[in-house]
């Protein structure tokens, strides 16, 4: 049985950290260079699970090139282990209301609160069928899921227009509305509403006219004052609460 030998590796970050006065997280864990064992290299968190990695965790992955690492966070346990974590929420620390490029590329810390990336997100959701896991927890220390047996996002030149489908969980649907719907950011409007969405609830999303979540939206404590705008899954809670966390992460439909 063939054993995967893992190494810290000096890398560029896949995304930027917005928190940069905090000391340095330690460096993903990585491949090491021209070991025979680890050939094709992992294209996504899945693929790593399948080698025999377990452990939740920080890791390179290769949704674009075998020469090209992105660091991602990998979650090995939830449902069976071998998510790759897009969206990662839980105390507010990273601003949220972003433009275009930002989302187009990833923000925050793969280590904190982050976003990983619509290109990323792309590449790896048209290399084979993709389903979505969305994790929440409110205040009061509740936590629900919503799955579907589908999901993918478009490449730059259609706006990352989403596909999503097949939902299951306890959280209920506040996600498939979505569905073949292109992104939209607070500076480049791709909703069906005559105003911008984006603007008006303070995220990033697949908007459409507006949206049933908003959990890239502001960052609150619970019960708010403002309509829609913050951090909420409609089908739990409402538009008046703001939840705890929430991640978002995606997994072979073959797993």
């Amino acid at each position: 049985m063939l054993l995967i030998t893992f190494v810290v590796l000096f890398v560029l970050p896949a995304v930027e950290s917005d928190v940069a006065t905090k000391p340095a997280p330690p460096r993903p864990l990585s491949y090491r260079p021209n070991n025979p064992c680890c050939w094709p290299k992992p294209r996504n968190c899945a693929d790593l699970y399948r080698s025999g990695v377990h452990i939740n965790g920080v890791y390179h992955i290769y949704p674009l090139r075998e020469d090209q690492p992105a660091a991602v966070f990998c979650d090995m346990t939830t449902d069976g282990g071998g998510w790759t974590v897009f969206q990662k929420r839980f105390n507010g620390e990273v601003d949220f209301y972003r433009g275009w490029n930002d989302y187009k590329i990833g923000f925050g810390s793969v280590f904190r609160e982050y976003w990983w990336g619509n290109d990323k997100l792309h590449q790896i959701t048209s290399q084979e069928p993709q389903q979505l896991r969305v994790d929440l927890s409110d205040f009061s220390g509740l936590s629900r899921f919503a799955k579907y047996s589908s999901f993918g996002v478009g490449d730059a030149a259609g706006k990352y227009r989403a596909s999503v489908g097949g939902y299951s969980g306890n959280a209920g649907d506040s996600f498939s509305f979505v569905n073949g719907m292109r992104f939209s950011t607070k500076d480049v409007d791709n909703d069906i509403y005559p105003k911008s969405c984006a603007q008006i609830f303070k995220g990033g999303n697949w908007y459409t006219k507006c949206h049933g979540s908003n959990l890239n939206g502001l960052y609150k404590h619970g019960k708010t004052t403002t309509y829609a705008d913050s951090m909420c899954w409609n089908a739990w809670h409402g538009y008046y609460y703001s939840l705890q966390t929430s991640e978002m992460k995606i997994r072979p439909v073959n797993f």
